[in-house]
């Protein structure tokens, strides 16, 4: 793309922008590309920083947008940019789940960070901030040697000191992340109507999207966490490392001291735990699928007044991890409700990484607070327990119905009172 055209994409999105929402002030000085600014290709990591600071600096003033114009060369950025107030990094792309490729080179292309900064997270984002069609690259990270895995600090995190309240994360793509985006702030910082949307990566970290105190109805849809991300230049991760990711025992999507999530249409593969509820929180989790994990669902909850989750039309293929009596599709405990309908549970091999092909049960329910569950719909397969559901709460209220068993039976479950 010549720098005409690339002046006049960047127009056009301005234009369109500008229609969209009203706005007086001429296009031009709505969305500027980042090369004006000197953030270009050939520059150091260091240098793009500080001129990818000024650019969102003049942005923060105005509410305006920065385009991240398409290249064949990465833009090498160090970390420590914090995204003002009022500002939008926009680039040219959907999540594209198995990489950009350059004609010649195996590296992706496009409008996209190549990031090797250890220290500082990559990106800070304050209130009313919009990142999309971003890619971001950690070219130093290893594919092969689970030894060498870098712990890079996150990609996008939240504001620790301001919070972060209307924020949109949508159509980003992340390769070699150690940890995608950090929503975990402090209790006196507000976050809030977080959405994140259409984001695809593969953490090694195991940590896609966490978030700890976020009020007020965050959400997060479609996105896809999956090892091959990155084939199309760089082959994959190996089974070494997809295993090193199943052994730290965290969660793709962990959420807590949280209110009315809504949560829709999310993958993982290759993880030890898909989704993590945490005691302070409740909403709703619909069309998903945890593939290769370990425990697909944990949900606890400090209270029963509204520690409640809604929870359906969902696959579950737990069957990693390093016995089988730890792999459970799903944990309940705490107090609250639980109201589950056609969620199916399986397991079997796979050979991107180590499978044992069976979980323990269907779901475990623990502690010793009263909870409530409610079931349907559910077909259960290839647990070695004698029963799907392994209760060690005495103090649970259980009632399943319409539910298919290992045996392709009729499971129906009703907890009895003396």
């Amino acid at each position: 793309m010549n720098r005409r055209s690339v002046s006049a994409v960047s127009f056009l999105l301005a234009i369109t922008l500008s229609l969209a929402c009203g706005a007086a002030e001429p296009a031009s000085s709505l969305m500027k590309s980042i090369r004006e600014f000197g953030v270009l290709p050939t520059n150091s990591a260091a240098i793009n920083a500080e001129n990818l600071q000024k650019a969102i600096d003049w942005a923060h003033r105005r509410g305006a947008g920065l385009f991240v114009e398409p290249s064949e060369e990465p833009y090498p950025v160090d970390g420590g940019i914090i995204l003002r107030q009022n500002v939008s990094l926009i680039g040219m792309h959907g999540p594209v789940g198995r990489g950009t490729r350059h004609p010649e080179k195996a590296q992706p292309v496009g409008s996209i960070f190549a990031i090797e900064d250890k220290e500082r997270p990559f990106i800070t984002v304050e209130h009313s901030t919009q990142i999309r069609g971003i890619q971001f690259w950690y070219p130093k990270q290893t594919l092969r040697d689970p030894a060498k895995i870098i712990e890079y600090p996150a990609t996008i995190q939240a504001s620790q000191q301001k919070g972060a309240q209307g924020v949109t994360l949508s159509c980003l793509t992340f390769y070699g992340e150690f940890l995608a985006m950090d929503f975990n702030v402090r209790r006196r910082a507000i976050v809030e109507q977080i959405l994140f949307e259409h984001c695809y990566g593969y953490p090694l970290g195991g940590e896609f999207i966490r978030i700890d105190y976020c009020y007020d109805i965050p959400r997060i849809l479609h996105c896809h966490v999956n090892p091959s991300n990155l084939r199309l230049f760089a082959g994959g991760f190996s089974r070494g490392v997809i295993d090193s990711v199943v052994a730290r025992k965290t969660f793709t999507y962990r959420i807590d001291h949280t209110d009315n999530a809504q949560l829709m249409d999310l993958f993982t593969f290759g993880a030890y735990g898909g989704i993590y509820l945490g005691p302070a929180t409740y909403g709703q989790l619909t069309n998903f699928n945890f593939d290769c994990v370990t425990v697909g669902i944990y949900k606890l909850g400090d209270g029963t007044f509204n520690r409640n989750w809604q929870i359906a039309q969902g696959s579950i293929i737990a069957n990693t991890g390093a016995s089988v009596e730890e792999i459970h599709p799903i944990i309940i405990e705490g107090k609250g409700h639980t109201a589950m309908t056609n969620v199916e549970a399986f397991s079997g091999g796979n050979g991107a990484l180590t499978t044992l092909d069976k979980s323990q049960d269907y779901m475990l329910v623990r502690g010793s607070d009263k909870l409530t569950i409610t079931m349907s719909g559910a077909r259960m397969r290839n647990y070695v327990a004698e029963e799907p559901i392994t209760i060690e709460n005495p103090n649970a209220v259980i009632q399943a119905f319409g539910c298919i068993d290992k045996n392709e039976e009729p499971f129906e479950y009703k907890t009895k009172r003396p």
